[in-house]
Parts: structure tokens; sequence; C-alpha cells
């Protein structure tokens, strides 16, 4: 028989909801999504956020049930967010998963964000008949967070072994703006629209290699793991400065974004063959530092495959790069889907699974913690 999952999502901008079976079989994957709302602001309003999770929560998981033919009752668990992320926002999920699983006797179980998005990775792989082969280096790669892992099964008693359970330690993190947070200063600073991942990505595209435009890789001391990408952030910012043909183009943008063209073929013809090539240097110094030191970790740990998961795992040219290494390098390169890859409660139900194994419960004093470490 099989044990069917509810997770809930809601760290961030996202509010979610998804019914997964024995960790694997996805049934229902509901996101609710709040671009439209913090778009005009260049970023995530942790106050309205909180508020669209309200308004969202109770129809995304009704829908959730619906769209896998189940019920509240027929649950074996319901599995949240606890953290990180932005607490008020943590606080609707958490509070709509402890109230469901009270009142229908429930084991309720929590789950870190980050672990996730690692379940992510295993979750469409088992699907293919795949494994990545473990120890592993995971890069987790979002708005909210750049993070190296080392993981590994957990060697602790049988049956927590049995159960799939995961150990990880921390390779190295971003010391300053995550990679996906500088995608989305570089576009407001472009005027390019937000989210900036998807918009820098497209209009890369447009322009040929060495076009005159680069930036070198930046240099960190201490932990040869650790990223950061205020340096790269600031170069795009000088760049701008010290080309002031580029301004009139720039307020072309922001006229065509109030008219809600947002489209990458619409803003194209505002966009000089310099703001391309400058689009082009960024992502191209953000992809290298992510590729490369994430490469050198696994080297350096003796790791057995790489695992890429969260929303700057969507990046064409990210996919690009890593394949390209893994081709060169002889290893294996996993990612979940793109649909996977960003915020979604189907990586939560799913990181609960195993945990549900081996028996992690969590009672109504369980909170949310905004800072809530993996390892």
């Amino acid at each position: 028989m099989k044990t069917h999952i509810l997770g809930i999502e809601s760290s961030c901008d996202e509010t979610a909801a998804a019914v997964v079976a024995d960790g694997r079989e996805i049934l229902s994957n509901v996101v609710a999504s709040q671009v439209g709302t913090h778009r005009k602001y260049g970023g995530v309003v942790p106050e309205l956020a909180s508020r669209e999770h309200l308004r969202q929560i109770v129809p995304v998981v009704r829908e959730a049930l619906a769209q896998a033919h189940v019920t509240l009752n027929e649950m074996d668990a319901f599995a949240v967010t606890r953290g990180p992320g932005l607490v008020g926002s943590l606080l609707v999920g958490l509070t709509y998963a402890k109230t469901l699983a009270f009142a229908l006797g429930k084991p309720l179980i929590p789950v870190n964000h980050l672990e996730g998005h690692v379940r992510a990775v295993f979750l469409e792989a088992r699907q293919a008949g795949q494994e990545p082969a473990l120890p592993a280096v995971c890069l987790i790669v979002s708005g909210g967070h750049t993070v190296l892992y080392w993981l590994e099964r957990r060697a602790q008693a049988a049956a927590v072994a049995a159960s799939g359970e995961l150990s990880y330690r921390r390779l190295g993190q971003t010391r300053d703006d995550a990679a996906g947070e500088a995608y989305d200063k570089v576009s407001k600073l472009l005027a390019l629209g937000y989210p900036g991942g998807p918009i820098i990505d497209q209009l890369a595209k447009q322009s040929g290699a060495g076009n005159g435009v680069s930036f070198g890789s930046t240099k960190i001391r201490g932990n040869p793991f650790d990223f950061s990408f205020s340096g790269i952030k600031t170069a795009v910012l000088y760049f701008v400065r010290e080309h002031a043909e580029l301004a009139p183009e720039i307020r072309a943008r922001e006229e065509a974004l109030a008219r809600g063209e947002r489209q990458a073929e619409q803003l194209k013809p505002l966009c000089s063959k310099t703001t391309l090539a400058l689009i082009r240097a960024f992502q191209d110094a953000v992809v290298r530092d992510l590729v490369g030191r994430t490469f050198a970790a696994a080297e350096d740990t003796g790791a057995a495959s790489i695992l890429v998961s969260g929303g700057v795992a969507a990046n064409s040219e990210l996919r690009g790069q890593f394949e390209r290494h893994a081709r060169e390098s002889g290893l294996e390169v996993f990612f979940p889907s793109r649909a996977l890859s960003t915020d979604n409660a189907a990586m939560i139900a799913a990181a609960a699974y195993p945990k549900f194994l081996a028996g992690v419960r969590a009672d109504d004093s369980l909170d949310a913690e905004a800072s809530l470490p993996l390892a």
C-alpha cells in the first residue's frame, strides 16, 4: 500500500502544495506564483508575500488534492517547510499544516527547504531509472541561496539507514549576494524586469562570444569553495556609469516595462550591442564561477557525482556549461527539471518520505526558523 504525503511550501513567494506517493510518484504539484505582486518592486516584499500566502494556501491545497484525486483523510502525513525563508511566509504554511495534522490526527513532518531542493534531484532521477551516485557534491543556487554541500547516506541505526536519510556537510556558501539575487539586481539596474534570471538568460544568447566586454573571475581568500557575487554586480554598475550613452535605452526599457512589455523579443530591440555584450559578460562570469567552484569541490572531495538544484539551475547556460564539464571530466551531473528547480511542494513531500519511514515526527510546538541550517 502506497504512502501518500501532502507537502506544503511557503518559504518565499510561491504558495505550493503537492501530493507524492512513496516519495517518488508525483500525483499533483500546484504552485501559485506571486511574481505579478512583487514585479513593480524588483524583488520580494516580505509583508506582501505573507499576505498572498494567506490568500492562496487553502485553494492551492484543495487543487493539489483534486488533481491527485485524493482527500485529506487519505493522507498518511503532512509535510511542511520549516525554514529557511521569510518568517512571515513560513508561518502561513506551517500553521496550516499543523492545523491539518492536529485536526486529522496525522503525523506532521518538518522539512528543511534546502533539503527539498536536494530531494528534487533524486525524485526525478529515480523516475528516470537513475540514481545519483553517493557521496556527492550538491550546488543549491537560487535567489536566496548559493551553497555547496557534501552529502552521503546517514550512518545510523538500521531503520534510519533503510529509510534513505542523508547527512550533509557544508563545503562553501556565498559571502554576500546569492547568484539569483545578483541576477535580479543587475536586471533592475538595466531595466530588464523581474525576475531577472530568465530574461538575462534569454538576452545573453543574442550576443556572440568575443563581444568586447568581459569580467574576470572572483578572487576569494580563505575557503576556495565560497562564492561572492557583489563584485560582479558592482562591476556592471560601474560599466553603466562609465557608458553614459546607455542611459536613453535604459529609460526606453523602463517605459516598455511600464507598458507591460516584458518578453525578450520585446526588449531586445531596445538593447544596444553594448548592452547585450554586458548581459552576456555578466552571465558568463556568474556561470563560470558556479561551475568552476563546484567541480573543484567535487575533485577535492572525491565525489562520485554532482547535483545542481534551485531556481538558477533552470538557467540554460548554467546547464550547458555543467554538461560540457561533465563530459570532459567523466563525472555525472544531475539536475531536476526546470519545473522542479524552482520552489515547489513536490520536493518537500519527497524529502519528508524518508523522514516518515525513520519515524520523524513534530508536535504542535514546531515553529518556523528563518535561518534554519542544513549542516
